[in-house]
């Protein structure tokens, strides 16, 4: 039986947008019908970003600020189900995102309705997430599952490649040297096989089990350390952001930020970090064990 099914999302570079033209494939062959919604902010974003425009967007991103965004019609007054496609800024939801999810008529159609999560992201998207349950929970509705997509090289090689990409909008091989940039043409061709899955599921609407079978299929993979270093730095953004909100000279305090991350991120993580592994990480296995488990599920 034919299912209606909404996709909606914002991208800037199109990754997104590939993403889930893979991940809804299987379903638009199954003879769904699935109505693909691109939101674009009424005021468009730089692309490629300069450093000024996109750390601009830190303090929203944080405080979760809504935008105004251009009109959009949804042609169904409900659906079978939603695939919401998302993005992280900052360790939150991107302001476009949550913008989405704040718009009445969406609001209006996700209230009882089964929602699937999708994500292209660097590689944190845990805090950003935990955001988003609790606004969809709010909205009284049915988050059945979370599919989770990175970039798979390390920490510092993809933060290199990810802002060579943003700053220039090129996604080649930065100096000839690194990596392309952003998730791999592979892993995005592999969403298929979880669209495949999702088919299986909406024709019974019997959702029980969904997110075991997606954590099964390597969908969402919650790593240790980028685990431990969300759950320290999502607090101080959050600090940060209610501090610059305050100050008359907001760019300049915007600019102390950029320079404290990149502190962060390359000097005070690994210290952080190496001190975990040594007197605490190896006494907490079971609770490390349990907020994996955590964050893989969708409760």
């Amino acid at each position: 039986m034919s299912k209606r099914i909404l996709v909606i999302y914002f991208t800037q570079s199109g990754q997104l947008g590939d993403i889930l033209e893979n991940f809804s494939s299987p379903l638009v062959k199954a003879g769904n019908i699935v109505e693909k919604i691109a939101v674009k902010p009424l005021i468009p974003y730089p692309f490629p970003w300069t450093s000024k425009s996109f750390f601009a967007q830190m303090p929203d991103s944080v405080l979760g600020v809504p935008t105004t965004l251009q009109p959009f019609q949804l042609k169904e007054n409900s659906y079978d189900l939603v695939i919401l496609g998302y993005q992280a800024w900052f360790l939150s939801p991107s302001v476009p995102v949550n913008s989405i999810l704040h718009h009445p008529s969406v609001k209006a159609v996700l209230k009882n309705t089964p929602v699937i999560t999708i994500t292209g992201a660097r590689n944190m998207w845990i805090s950003a997430m935990e955001d988003i349950k609790k606004i969809l929970h709010k909205t009284e509705t049915r988050l059945v599952g979370n599919i989770v997509l990175v970039d798979r090289h390390h920490n510092f090689v993809s933060f290199v490649t990810t802002l060579y990409w943003m700053f220039t909008a090129k996604k080649d091989r930065f100096l000839n040297l690194f990596p392309k940039p952003g998730i791999a043409d592979t892993d995005i061709a592999n969403t298929r096989q979880f669209g495949n899955t999702v088919e299986k599921y909406l024709q019974t609407g019997n959702w029980d089990g969904f997110q075991h079978d997606m954590v099964q299929q390597k969908a969402v993979v919650v790593k240790y350390n980028l685990m431990f270093i969300e759950s320290k730095a999502k607090r101080i953004f959050g600090l940060w952001a209610n501090f610059i909100v305050k100050r008359k000279k907001r760019t300049a305090w915007l600019v102390v930020f950029k320079y404290y991350l990149l502190i962060a991120l390359f000097i005070a993580a690994p210290i952080l970090l190496t001190i975990d592994a040594i007197f605490f990480k190896p006494f907490l296995r079971g609770r490390i064990k349990n907020r994996k488990l955590y964050y893989s599920a969708v409760k």
